[in-house]
């Protein structure tokens, strides 16, 4: 093999690092060319070394692997990083990816999948072990579904959300309408607009939003009255009927 992928292994824990790196050696176009047992050191490594791949644990003695992943990315970022980690919670794997990481791969792996793992960011791909990968992205979709409801309610207007909240509290079109002076055509169209705004399809998604949103505090039915500065404005005239 006229060519080896040249790879730094960064591992506190000493037979671990000894385990990988006698693995490693038994593959014909990897080298190992330097090990650290701390996070400082991994970075001094790749400083001299300019290698590849470097192969890292996240939890590291004086500089964790986060630490390390920007630090590098940020000065030296050709060099690929993959983790080598037991840390499957999502928030430790979204913060590594946000920091410029390559790929991702659990301590529990076997060999074959180590290997595929190693490949894959040496070819310039992402990888995460397949083991996470179903929970990282029910993360990532629930993340989206939050932002976009996010956004979804600061596109309501003032007058949909008087409605929203009358509605979560129990009132029907009818009452709505005597209350805010509009007609129950309007009110049925503020409620249309409101439940595409925010992709709702039924009444009682509507007053769990309102709950959550703190517009319903109660879902009591005490009369609505029609508001002291009640004025029908003129394209309502038509929809109600004019007063006799």
């Amino acid at each position: 093999m006229d060519h080896k992928r040249k790879i730094v292994i960064a591992e506190d824990h000493k037979i671990l690092r000894e385990g990988l790196k006698s693995l490693l050696r038994t593959v014909e176009d990897l080298e190992i060319v330097g090990e650290a047992a701390d996070g400082i050191e991994a970075i001094r490594c790749v400083e001299n070394y300019h290698p590849d791949l470097l192969l890292l644990d996240l939890s590291m003695p004086k500089m964790n692997g986060i630490s390390v992943i920007r630090d590098l990315k940020s000065r030296l970022p050709e060099t690929r990083i993959l983790v080598l980690t037991i840390h499957e919670s999502e928030d430790y794997i979204l913060e590594a990816f946000r920091s410029g990481l390559d790929g991702y791969c659990l301590k529990d792996a076997n060999y074959s999948e180590l290997l595929i793992a190693i490949r894959s960011v040496l070819d310039g791909k992402r990888y995460l072990s397949p083991s996470i990968s179903e929970k990282v992205l029910a993360g990532f979709l629930d993340d989206r579904k939050t932002l976009k409801l996010r956004s979804s309610w600061e596109m309501l207007t003032q007058r949909e959300r008087e409605v929203l909240k009358l509605v979560g509290e129990g009132y029907k079109n009818k009452e709505i309408a005597g209350y805010l002076c509009i007609s129950e055509k309007t009110v049925e169209k503020h409620r249309s607009n409101i439940m595409r705004k925010l992709d709702l399809h039924t009444s009682s998604a509507l007053t769990a939003i309102g709950f959550e949103k703190g517009l319903v505090t109660s879902t009591g039915n005490k009369p609505l009255n029609p508001r002291a500065d009640c004025r029908v404005p003129a394209g309502e005239l038509q929809d109600r009927g004019a007063p006799t």
